[in-house]
């Protein structure tokens, strides 16, 4: 009877391993704090231990409950055994997010967002207070205090993002190369910045980063659980050991394929099916990229050397999407309007793609960071300071490697090493 109980919560109800789990040892503990509360009256009753010894036939309420006790036992059991299997697994998380991610692909996501909701909204800033007294230091030619060194203020870059609060801060918004052998060249390939993108949190920084697509080109690869099946790809976990002396960044993918339901295209393999009007960062076998509204069929076509999707543009014709306050979809765990850690990746009318994150933003802040950026199409990547990466490295060999933003949790040495997560790189061409 016990099994029957179990087997119908399972393949009837099916709440996952982690909820069922969660639900079973609740119930054995109030089983417990029952037994012990009637284990108490009856001494008190009888004055002795002897009233303790159970006499006769067990009643029906008896039965039902020892029924509901083993199931409950096996339950747990079943949980740990699952849970064991999940922190045992090939994974270089730690391991409370190892713990969390469990919680979350078993049926327990409702519960971890409930809680990430109060920890976020808890812990939200304050609007106003003092601003930054200055940026920290970005790229090659960024210091002291933001000042450049006086033949690399006489590079004409891009035009710098303009300041948002005035009065502004030196450099800010000024890019930055991100290797010394670009340092005086007018075109690198990759060019980074901060500022501070909004005037009622006056100490919360953007990091921007613009990547040129004509002398740099990007690659997918899958990470060790995301997306699964990645191994199927043929491609590794890290950056290639070979191809890093041509290494200029890293960054961070978009939600799990699962969670956002989007495609994955990589190494000649469909990972994950393309649906149609996602936001996808597109690239061709001739090095082209794009963020684009996807209106092709399941599989890319020839031309394509990877495609990633995760929800829609959130930047489209230079106008944040008017969606963007409506619904759960700009992040499954925590929501829209939390204000956490996101990423975005997006395209300039240049073709050029711009990188940006922050910390404490809506999906509406980050749409807007990306617009005053320049951008005319970006879809939004993954969100939470566990998950949200910018690295660039100094040196050709992926030598000194250093965080877009020092707030981002992960080391700059991340993707150097099997993860995870799928991820893009960025080499020089």
């Amino acid at each position: 009877m016990s099994g029957a109980l179990l087997a119908a919560v399972m393949l009837v109800l099916r709440p996952g391993i982690a909820l069922a789990g969660l639900t079973a040892g609740l119930l054995l503990a109030a089983r417990l704090v029952a037994a012990r509360g009637l284990r108490m009256r009856r001494r008190i009753r009888t004055g002795s231990r002897r009233g303790l010894r159970r006499r006769g036939r067990a009643s029906p309420l008896q039965r039902s409950v020892a029924i509901a006790t083993t199931a409950a036992a096996a339950t747990v059991l079943l949980a740990l055994f699952s849970y064991g299997a999940a922190l045992t697994a090939r994974s270089n998380s730690s391991l409370g997010i190892r713990s969390v991610e469990w919680l979350r692909g078993n049926g327990a996501a409702w519960l971890v967002s409930d809680i990430e909701r109060l920890y976020y909204s808890v812990n939200a800033p304050s609007k106003g207070g003092p601003t930054l007294k200055r940026l920290p230091s970005v790229g090659v030619g960024s210091e002291p205090a933001g000042r450049l060194r006086p033949q690399v203020a006489e590079v004409q870059r891009p035009k710098a993002i303009t300041p948002v609060i005035r009065p502004a801060l030196p450099s800010e918004g000024s890019w930055h190369a991100t290797q010394s052998r670009y340092a005086s060249q007018p075109d690198p390939p990759v060019l980074v910045t901060t500022y501070r993108p909004d005037p009622s949190y006056p100490r919360v920084l953007a990091g921007v980063a613009r990547i040129d697509p004509r002398r740099a080109t990007v690659a997918l690869y899958p990470g060790i659980q995301e997306p699964p099946g990645g191994a199927a790809s043929g491609l590794p976990s890290d950056v290639p050991a070979g191809s890093r002396k041509r290494l200029l960044a890293t960054f961070n993918s978009g939600f799990k394929p699962s969670d956002a339901s989007a495609g994955f295209f990589a190494g000649g393999h469909l990972l994950e099916p393309m649906r149609p009007g996602l936001a996808t960062l597109v690239g061709t076998r001739s090095g082209k990229v794009d963020v684009v509204s996807w209106s092709g069929g399941q599989r890319p076509g020839g031309d394509v050397a990877f495609a990633r999707q995760n929800l829609p543009l959130i930047v489209n014709h230079g106008q944040p999407n008017p969606n963007l306050s409506d619904g759960p979809e700009w992040g499954t765990t925590v929501g829209n309007s939390t204000m956490v850690w996101r990423s975005a990746v997006g395209v300039d009318r240049h073709g050029d793609l711009l990188y940006a994150a922050a910390d404490y933003r809506t999906v509406r802040g980050l749409a807007d960071i990306l617009i005053h950026a320049g951008a005319v199409r970006a879809m939004e990547l993954d969100i939470n300071s566990y998950w949200v990466t910018f690295n660039t490295y100094g040196n050709p060999g992926a030598a000194h490697p250093k965080k877009l933003l020092v707030g981002m949790d992960r080391p700059a040495q991340r993707y150097l090493t099997p993860d995870d997560r799928d991820f893009f790189a960025v080499f020089a061409r």
